[in-house]
């Protein structure tokens, strides 16, 4: 295949993107959570100018501070708000597209330049050219952004991920160009980075060292050279990052750039407590010191209800910064522990790697039917691949330790991947030969490519007819979400309202009813595991006294997810309980003047109005 061929194949692909890539976005399903509820109320307090409450040790701010743009430029409502988060999500996309030209690019400059003239000219020539790699990255891009990236998830992954390739584009240019500009934009891309995750703290460190290390070792350069490179690197990383860091570490009393990293290492592999932990649950320690500076309020033992009252912000504010009461965990290393956790994250690592098995497939079909060879000889003269695949380990090391989810990884895999590609060479053979498999090789990669576009096209178009079929207003749209948000608004809960959840449900996994409604949940009773809730409340002895607590505590009702049959079959546990909307949310009054002071009304279904007297949201 032609060079110009594969250049005008790129060209068509990258403005078939566009289009596609918005309507991924368009239809994309309802997919927020406990984390996207968190985020939200971050970038609320940057459109408030509460700075106080932005500073988190758990969610970092620059991804909220895109949502508070995205937020002013729609003119967003709490009803219509997640159709300016998904065109940011939308830019985001675009925005990575650039970034993985750019990596790319800069990949196949250093393999250039550290690849002798007589293998550039035949014989072992690289597999894949340019344009072939590039098209690769793309496919692989939006094979990601159908799974784990996908539009829908208002969460920073698709952010950290574009700035974290940035990032490594400049250090690749960095080793293949003399010049000093590269460094200190790597800092500046790492240091973006950082206030997107506190992740890429580490992975800047790292890669500022990798960058140093590899110039002066294997390329030779004057340790001058090497040292003003670093320096500036650090120097800008330290710019943009500095000041969050001493933020965190105003607001904690110690040196801090994040508390994420530790307290998943506390949860996943020292067997901590991750909910409602208490100064006496030492059994529930794992091999953590805890010295909690401000638990959690508990009143009442059993079942366990708690009182997020001292968190001045958040929907939710047990989890709108979990490092808060979570304060002065400090894990400790276990080896049994860090092996068993390791273990199940190999599992992971297996099952992610066959979730995208096209890399796989492909990079077999380069192997067995053309004969490309691996090309990681001679890798102190010829080591292009060097940094990205130490860098593409490093990463997937840290979350194997740790814990291993699709999103986190992804960054990873492509980087690994994508290196793996680039360093294919073909085989040594009579001249004229390397044409024809580089053609084939083109080919594959061009298949792959668009059946990738293809299928982000397939799906948008499949859920439009099912929003269609379903007779949403948008296809972000959750009518149990908004449904009990209106319920909420017909019992006459307002915005600003302080309410009770219970469930872990209602409470953490879906809490953007709540956000929905404008209310702040102050007062949770904890049940974690519970499949039927209702029956569990109804064979409650001292139901009435968990009530009267929740009541006592200000709270206007008290909402759960209940299964309607259950309710159903408990005639007596269900007097109170309104239905909220065609959900399975449920709400019981408490402290509302329209119900009696039992807070008790008949067990119905309260269709209610949109809150603020909004208009229903429409598609994007």
């Amino acid at each position: 295949m032609k060079s110009q061929t594969l250049r005008r194949a790129l060209l068509v692909y990258v403005a078939l993107l566009i289009p596609v890539g918005w309507l991924a976005t368009k239809y994309d399903r309802y997919q927020i959570d406990g984390d996207a509820t968190s985020y939200m109320d971050i970038a609320d307090l940057i459109r408030a100018h509460h700075w106080s409450g932005v500073v988190n040790a758990y969610w970092h701010p620059l991804y909220p501070a895109g949502l508070a743009l995205a937020h002013g430029v729609f003119h967003a409502t709490r009803m219509t708000e997640l159709r300016a988060y998904y065109a940011l999500n939308f830019v985001i996309f675009l925005a990575s597209v650039v970034a993985m030209l750019a990596f790319v690019t800069a990949l196949d400059t250093l393999r250039r330049r550290m690849t002798p003239r007589e293998d550039q000219s035949g014989g072992v020539a690289p597999l894949l050219s340019l344009n072939a790699l590039r098209l690769l990255g793309l496919g692989l891009l939006v094979i990601a952004s159908q799974r784990e990236l996908s539009m829908g998830k208002v969460r920073p992954d698709a952010l950290l991920q574009m700035l974290m390739l940035m990032a490594f584009a400049m250090l690749l240019q960095a080793l293949a160009s003399e010049s000093l500009v590269y460094a200190p934009l790597m800092g500046l891309f790492f240091g973006l980075a950082y206030l997107t995750k506190s992740f890429a703290f580490l992975i800047a460190l790292l890669s500022i060292a990798l960058l140093m290390l590899f110039q002066w070792w294997l390329q030779g350069r004057s340790l001058r050279r090497v040292v003003a490179g670093g320096g500036l690197a650090v120097v800008v990383f330290a710019a943009i990052a500095g000041p969050y860091v001493a933020a965190l570490s105003r607001q904690k009393h110690r040196f801090d750039f994040g508390d994420s990293g530790a307290l998943n290492y506390a949860w996943y592999v020292s067997g901590t407590e991750k909910m409602h932990l208490e100064p006496w649950m030492t059994n529930d320690f794992g091999s953590a010191t805890v010295k909690l500076v401000h638990p959690e309020t508990v009143l009442l033992a059993q079942p366990g209800v708690y009182s997020y009252r001292a968190e001045p912000y958040g929907t939710y504010p047990v989890w709108f910064d979990a490092s808060y009461f979570n304060e002065r965990i400090v894990p400790r290393f276990n080896a049994r522990k860090l092996l068993h956790r390791d273990a199940r994250n190999v599992v992971l690592v297996v099952r992610y790697v066959l979730n995208h098995p096209e890399g796989l497939i492909l990079l077999t079909l380069l192997v067995v039917l053309l004969g490309a060879k691996f090309g990681f000889g001679n890798w102190r003269r010829q080591g292009f691949w060097v940094p990205m695949i130490l860098m593409g380990v490093a990463m997937w090391a840290i979350y194997g330790m740790v814990n291993v989810e699709e999103r986190y990884v992804t960054l990873a895999y492509l980087v690994l991947v994508l290196t793996v590609f680039a360093a294919l060479r073909t085989p040594v053979e009579a001249e004229g030969e390397t044409a024809w498999r580089r053609n084939a090789a083109g080919m594959l990669v061009m298949l792959l490519a668009f059946l990738a576009l293809g299928e982000s096209l397939r799906i948008a178009l499949q859920e439009r007819r099912q929003e269609s079929g379903e007779g949403l207003p948008s296809a972000w749209y959750s009518p149990s979400m908004y449904g009990a948000a209106k319920g909420l608004a017909a019992l006459g809960v307002q915005p600003g309202d302080e309410i009770a959840c219970m469930g872990t449900t209602a409470c953490l996994y879906d809490p953007y009813w709540a956000r929905l409604a404008g209310v702040r949940v102050l007062t949770e009773v904890y049940n974690p595991d519970e499949p039927h809730l209702f029956v569990e409340l109804a064979s409650l002895s001292n139901r009435q006294q968990v009530y009267d607590v929740v009541k006592g505590q200000g709270a206007k009702v008290l909402v759960a997810v209940f299964d309607p049959t259950d309710v159903a079959q408990q005639v007596a546990a269900s007097k109170g309980w309104v239905r909220l909307d065609d959900t399975n949310f449920y709400a019981l009054p408490l402290n509302l003047p329209l119900h009696n002071e039992e807070g008790s009304v008949p067990a119905e279904t309260v269709p209610g109005s949109l809150p603020w007297g909004t208009s229903p949201p429409t598609g994007p």
